[in-house]
Formats: C-alpha cells, sequence, structure tokens
C-alpha cells in the first residue's frame, strides 16, 4: 500500500513539473513571437518614414519621391496599428522582459502616428505603465503633446513639430510658458528643449521666437471663441 501510495505521488509530480514546463515553454515561445512581431512593425513603420525624410532634405516635402515613400507609410501604419492594438488588448502593457529593448519604442511610435482617439484611448494604460516602471516617461508626454496639438491647445513639452506650408519649413508648435518649459522637461528626467530639438530634428531653439509665437497663437485662438 505504501509503495502504491509513493508509485502515485511520484507520478503527479513527474505530471506537476511536465505541465509547468510546458507553461514554461509556452510563455517563452509567446515572449519570443512578440519580440519578432514587434520588430517587423518598427521595421515597415520606421523604414519609409526614415527613407521619406532622407528624401525630404534633398527634394522638396511636396516632391513625388517623398510622397510615394508618405504613401507607403501610410499604407503599412494601417496594419501596423491594428496589431498593436491587439497586442495591447491581449497583454495589457507589456514588460521590457516581454517586449524586448525596443519593442515599448515601436508601440509608442505606433500609437502616436495613429489617430487622437486611439492615443487618448491608451493613455491611462500609457500612464499606468510609467507607474509600474514599464515605459519610460519620454513616451507618455510624446502622447500628451500630441494629444494636446491634434485638439489645437499648446503643448506642454515641445515633443511636436509642424511643417508650414507657407513658409515651406518646420517650426515648433507653439508651448503652454516657454520661460519654464524646461523646469517641467526636468522634473520628469527630460534633457533641456535646446538639448532635444537640437538632437531630433537639428533645429534651434530661440526663446524670444517662440514666446512670441505663443502669444500668436493664444490671440488667434481667442479671436475664435
Amino acid at each position: 500500500m505504501k509503495y502504491l501510495l509513493l508509485i502515485s505521488l511520484l507520478l503527479a509530480m513527474s505530471c506537476s513539473d511536465k505541465t509547468r514546463s510546458e507553461r514554461i515553454s509556452i510563455a517563452s515561445e509567446s515572449q519570443g513571437s512578440l519580440i519578432a512581431i514587434l520588430d517587423t512593425i518598427w521595421k515597415a513603420e520606421q523604414g519609409p518614414i526614415r527613407l521619406r525624410d532622407s528624401l525630404m532634405k534633398i527634394y522638396s516635402a511636396e516632391s513625388e519621391i517623398v510622397n510615394e515613400q508618405q504613401a507607403m507609410y501610410e499604407k503599412n501604419h494601417i496594419i501596423n496599428e491594428r496589431k498593436v492594438k491587439n497586442i495591447l488588448d491581449k497583454y495589457g502593457w507589456p514588460t521590457k522582459e516581454m517586449a524586448g529593448e525596443q519593442g515599448n519604442w515601436t508601440i509608442c511610435n505606433v500609437i502616436q502616428h495613429s489617430d487622437n482617439a486611439v492615443r487618448i484611448h491608451y493613455l491611462p494604460m500609457m500612464r499606468q505603465a510609467v507607474k509600474e516602471k514599464k515605459l519610460e516617461p519620454r513616451f507618455l508626454v510624446r502622447a500628451e503633446d500630441r494629444i494636446a496639438t491634434e485638439r489645437g491647445d499648446l503643448q506642454i513639452y515641445g515633443g511636436q513639430m509642424k511643417y508650414y506650408p507657407e513658409s515651406k519649413s518646420f517650426n515648433l508648435w507653439p508651448v503652454f510658458d516657454p520661460e519654464n518649459i524646461d523646469r517641467r522637461r526636468t522634473k520628469i528626467g527630460l534633457d533641456s528643449i535646446h538639448i532635444f530639438l537640437k538632437e531630433r530634428f537639428d533645429f534651434e531653439w530661440d526663446l524670444d521666437e517662440q514666446i512670441k509665437r505663443t502669444e500668436e497663437f493664444e490671440r488667434e485662438r481667442n479671436k475664435l471663441k
């Protein structure tokens, strides 16, 4: 009788270990699959954008060759957005271990390129991910600035540039309280606006100019009220 009980216990332990191993294997496979999917999304999303921006420096923003890359990016983005929504709705905001080193950057880029309704929908999830140390604050503030600019509001952290056809040049979307922008950026661990704009867009921050642009923006907005 004792031997039968021992054999039963050993079989149960063996089955338990096998089940645990299978779960670990499935989890590892899912993790590897998720990283691979995000890597594919990154290449499809960023490839046309980078080529477009490089061509823009050689030709004009309205040139046919630039428009071709823009069309390719827009086509890819529709697919990428659907994939990212599926990931977030299935897993929640993934950890770095789940998504890989570049995974969260990929997800945030696709959200950033989506409609404002998509950004607003996932904003609470992004805020929670920052609290849980799953997401760097810089990705959250990019989304918040983009939401503000799409609403026609002043941006807070200065992450959004805009192409102005009348001058055929890029400039910063007007910023709330430009004098204190670095104080806001430093508080959440970001570089100064001067360093960020120079490194990201090769654009020079001019405080006096941006104060004037903010004042003009507010005057025009008040006229519409």
